[in-house]
């Protein structure tokens, strides 16, 4: 089974993912960290150069513009964001830049990316990179190294490409970026180097294995990031205002938390997978709604994403899901389902 193959190389080996259609801004000027940082929900200001954070875009309203991943290159920043909002980010941006040394690049059309998941994944991507320029090449013992968000860039063919590690596939593993016309040799690199080309199918089943909830289809531009559990990583509560701030302060400090709704695993007892929008039942009153589901081959069963009314999101809770004219049997489960990659 295709499904099985592509899983065992991401939680066994090193599975490559082409990433290319992943919105990618630059911000170039000398006050690009400290404009991102009272315009994001994350810590920009301190960030060095080689290191990068997650962080989300807010309406004043504190709904979800984007999440993204920040990396601070040293001379730049670069965004990586969901194609679909790419546009909204560089156009929202730049609304609110007016005496800053702030500069917005979209480069999503000249530059490529792939993931490279999985245990083996700095054994390939370094022998990639190597095969391409032995000189001033990072070795696996160095790529093994590296913190999330921790990036560089290296020589392949006398070209910078920029390597990242830490992802939000659940995976773990590096995100690379080159130029348009390195990404055919690049990508025959990774194969080279012992990465195996992996599908849609199993990506998705480890990112929701990981609890890992993606944008446009587990949170929207309705949704705040305390819904989508993602302010562990993507918040920071010591750093100054920005867009949405005093919503979310006002729900942790006013409201202690509490929202009408919030993310939740849930573990189906049966084997068809759900579909996202299916309703989710507690006896006869709907409490919520599936957003994203797939086979956990793990677990080995069906396993779900989706938001239930606060008052149901106890572990083990016996659950119904309305798939078509069937009510499969659930139970809220614990994220992560299973533990990320390293």
């Amino acid at each position: 089974m295709l499904l099985l193959e592509h899983y065992r190389a991401l939680r066994e080996r090193a599975g490559i993912v082409d990433r290319s259609a992943r919105g990618k801004i630059v911000v170039a000027g000398a006050d690009r960290k400290t404009y991102l940082h009272a315009m994001l929900t994350n810590d920009i200001a301190t960030l060095e150069g080689g290191k990068g954070c997650y962080a989300a875009f807010l309406t004043p309203q504190g709904r979800m513009i984007a999440d993204m991943c920040v990396y601070e290159l040293g001379d730049v920043c670069l965004l990586d964001v969901h194609p679909s909002v790419k546009d909204t980010v560089v156009e929202r941006l730049d609304q609110f830049v007016f005496s800053e040394d702030v500069r917005l690049g979209d480069v999503t059309a000249s530059f490529a990316s792939f993931g490279v998941y999985g245990p083996e994944s700095a054994e390939v991507v370094a022998a990639a990179l190597r095969s391409g320029d032995s000189k001033g090449a990072l070795s696996a013992g160095d790529l093994g190294r590296f913190r999330p968000f921790d990036n560089v860039r290296a020589p392949f063919f006398g070209d910078p490409v920029i390597t990242v590690a830490g992802n939000r596939s659940g995976a773990g593993g590096f995100d690379v970026y080159c130029e348009r016309r390195l990404a055919e040799p690049l990508h025959l690199a990774f194969e080279q180097a012992g990465g195996i080309d992996v599908g849609d199918e199993a990506i998705e089943a480890v990112r929701i294995e990981a609890g890992r909830p993606e944008f446009t289809v587990d949170m929207n531009r309705e949704t705040i990031p305390l819904e989508a559990g993602i302010e562990k990583d993507a918040v920071s509560f010591t750093k100054g205002c920005y867009p949405g701030q005093e919503v979310v302060i006002r729900i942790l400090h006013r409201g202690h938390g509490r929202i009408a709704k919030k993310l939740a695993g849930m573990v189906v007892r049966d084997e068809v997978v759900p579909a996202r929008g299916d309703g989710v039942f507690a006896a006869d009153s709907e409490i919520g709604l599936v957003t994203s589901a797939a086979y956990s081959p793990s677990l080995m069963s069906p396993i779900a994403l989706g938001y239930l009314a606060r008052d149901y999101l106890e572990p083990g809770s016996a659950i119904t899901i309305a798939h078509g004219d069937r009510r499969l049997a659930a139970v809220v489960g614990v994220l992560p389902f299973v533990a990320p990659n390293p």
